[in-house]
């Protein structure tokens, strides 16, 4: 964009203020209840997870929980 803008002094019109137009950031944070759960599984199960989480900067919990959620939608 090599264009310039131009400003002026030039009155704008009516403004309206808007108060909270957007909702708090805990309203934008969807949390689904969760369980805590112990698994046993392969070490190499776990070392795929882990080498997938640390390439894409997540972690290897998050990516088998969504893998997990991801069968059950499917086959649901």
């Amino acid at each position: 964009m090599k264009k310039k803008i131009k400003y002026t002094d030039e009155p704008i019109g009516d403004i309206e203020i808007i108060k909270d137009l957007l909702p708090p950031p805990d309203d934008l944070i969807f949390k689904e209840k969760t369980v805590k759960v112990t698994l046993n599984l392969k070490k190499s199960s776990i070392d795929f997870f882990k080498e997938k989480a640390k390439t894409n900067n997540s972690q290897y919990q998050l990516l088998i929980r969504s893998l997990l959620d991801y069968y059950v939608s499917r086959y649901s």
